[in-house]
């Protein structure tokens, strides 16, 4: 079982940046892929950025160049930097890890950015 707690999220004006952080803890050795998804208000839970245990990254056309992802392994936690925020970015932020090929969801953070 896999536990993910979300922390960083929050209401900034458009231009701004804000740093999520996603801890995973449970009875865990090595957790494989953890990344972000987002999912706004009518709209279906959309991949925004996912790293690998050795750091390869992938990002949505969307935000690549604005976020940046990161992890440390030692920690079991992934960090999203998010620089010049735009308010289609406002949604609610999930965690995501691949733990023993099972998929785990953190309750979520809600980024609201206002223009």
């Amino acid at each position: 079982q896999v536990q993910l707690v979300e922390s960083g999220g929050g209401l900034v004006q458009a231009g701004g940046s804000l740093r999520l952080s996603c801890a995973a803890s449970g009875r865990i050795s090595s957790i494989a892929a953890m990344g972000w998804y987002r999912q706004a208000p009518g709209k279906q839970r959309e991949l925004v950025s996912l790293i690998s245990s050795r750091g390869r990254t992938n990002y949505a056309d969307s935000v690549k160049g604005r976020f940046t992802i990161s992890r440390d392994n030692t920690k079991n936690t992934v960090f999203l930097q998010m620089n010049s925020l735009k308010p289609e970015d406002t949604a609610v932020y999930y965690c995501n890890c691949l733990y023993g090929g099972i998929p785990y969801w953190g309750q979520g953070t809600q980024v609201t950015v206002s223009s």
